[in-house]
């Protein structure tokens, strides 16, 4: 495979063959190498040879081999010519990570963690297949999939301050519950408001270094000690039941002979099918914010009993593994396409009305976690990222191994040493199954923050460092 040096940071596979497109690859030169390893190129090469698709395919620096379509990847199709495809999406649609910061003192957090991490870990529920402790009516999930969290207010499950720090208010609009299926709506009933297992987490930290304080006065952790929470999920089994259906119905509907893998099943994104899996997709993406959101009340609520006059404050929520319809620059020329962003997040600069009016001077609040005794970092969306990336930046450290691997070549007792050492509570259904998660299975979170601060698709606004993980 033909790769060449564009610039510092920035590498290209030549349109060549099928492709109709080249691909743009954003790595440092370490980053690379690790990306190499598996199949994402020959991914984000296939992904570039879809119909319709325009400008450049993205490669960012968490990139790794995913289903049919690379995590850490982004396409624009054009909206005449153009497909959807739910391989490019990702199974858990709309995967994503909330913010909040407190006003608890960290000495006084640190009096209580252990108490307090116990609590976390038997409150809020996680692990493969588990319920909630919230159950709704059949009903109640239609509303959920068409209103997300305007359903969550309603409720009482959020404030109006939460609604506004949320992408799109947390309600992505042209949601059509009857494009889900009662299996996948089945598998969903139960699970709002948990965790999940995989990569899900909830992580509480604390403000270590701040990289630039006007934007972090704006987002609210302008001080070093603030206890930030983080919440890592999606949209569950009915997310997973949304593209298993459209996948098989695509397939059936178009086939798979004429294009580059199987795994990128897709639909004309004008065709009835199309529609409709846009429809689902978003109606996922719904259920997934709501998710978060009743993740955030049960947090609140168990925080409440150690300190009650404390409140936690939503700085922002952010999805990946989402479509959504934007205007870019393609070719010189600004029009409405088709973004896919699968293990990618948003980056817009100021500006952009996509924006809460909070940060709209500012630009988008990011979130990059690491991976459990790694740090976490904040930064800020920018307009290089929208001439670069589709305005997209990296999500996380990306995997650096699979969880196969991971689970061979890692032993419980080198995890339980290292979150020893660091310092952090692990609250999980025990080592031997987080091995797979474990730091050292991913790349260095540190290195893909930098590449994109310097690559300007995301600047640093601070770095949090953990002190409790609850997982799956």
């Amino acid at each position: 495979m033909k790769i060449q040096k564009i610039s510092e940071n920035v590498y290209e596979i030549p349109k060549e063959g099928k492709m109709n497109v080249p691909v743009r690859i954003f790595a440092s030169e370490k980053i690379l190498k690790s990306i190499e390893k598996d199949k994402t190129l020959l991914q984000a090469k296939n992904m570039a040879e879809m119909p319709g698709v325009v400008k450049w395919v993205v490669v960012l620096p968490d990139a790794h081999q995913g289903y049919g379509a690379c995590i850490g990847g982004v396409s624009a199709y054009d909206l005449k010519k153009g497909v959807v495809s739910p391989g490019q999406t990702g199974y858990d649609i709309n995967c994503g990570v909330r913010l909040l910061v407190s006003d608890i003192k960290l000495v006084d957090f640190m009096k209580k963690r252990k108490d307090i991490m116990k609590s976390l870990g038997k409150d809020i529920p996680s692990g493969v297949g588990v319920k909630s402790g919230f159950s709704f009516s059949p009903k109640e999930i239609d509303l959920v999939l068409k209103n997300g969290v305007k359903w969550a207010f309603e409720k009482g499950f959020a404030t109006k301050e939460d609604v506004s720090n949320i992408e799109d208010e947390g309600c992505i609009a042209d949601a059509d519950y009857s494009k889900v299926s009662a299996r996948a709506k089945g598998r969903g009933m139960h699970q709002l408001g948990s965790l999940g297992a995989g990569n899900h987490f909830m992580e509480i930290g604390v403000v270590e270094e701040i990289y630039d304080k006007k934007t972090a006065k704006v987002f609210g952790i302008d001080c070093v000690g603030k206890v930030t929470f983080l919440i890592h999920s999606g949209s569950r089994g009915l997310g997973h039941q949304v593209a298993s259906d459209h996948i098989k119905k695509m397939e059936e509907e178009y086939g798979f002979d004429k294009l580059p893998d199987r795994e990128l099943a897709c639909a004309p994104i004008n065709s009835e099918l199309g529609r409709d899996y846009l429809s689902a997709m978003r109606g996922a993406a719904n259920f997934g914010f709501v998710n978060r959101q009743l993740l955030t009340f049960s947090l609140r609520e168990i925080i409440k009993k150690y300190f009650p006059k404390n409140s936690l404050d939503l700085v922002y929520d952010i999805a990946h593994n989402i479509i959504k319809i934007e205007k870019h620059n393609i070719n010189g020329k600004m029009q409405d396409v088709c973004v896919h962003r699968k293990g990618a997040t948003r980056s817009f600069g100021p500006g952009r009305l996509e924006i809460p009016l909070k940060y709209r001077k500012t630009g988008s609040p990011i979130f990059i976690p690491g991976s459990m005794g790694t740090y976490s970092y904040v930064l800020v969306g920018t307009k290089k990222a929208e001439e670069l990336t589709f305005g997209s930046t990296a999500h996380g450290a990306g995997r650096l191994i699979s969880r196969s691997e991971a689970a061979r070549t890692i032993t419980p007792a080198q995890l339980g040493k290292e979150l020893h050492d660091k310092d952090i509570i692990l609250e999980s259904g025990g080592l031997k199954g987080a091995v797979d998660e474990a730091p050292s299975a991913y790349k260095d979170v540190n290195e893909v923050v930098r590449v994109s601060h310097e690559l300007g698709i995301g600047k640093m606004v601070a770095r949090l460092k953990p002190l409790g993980v609850v997982k799956g």
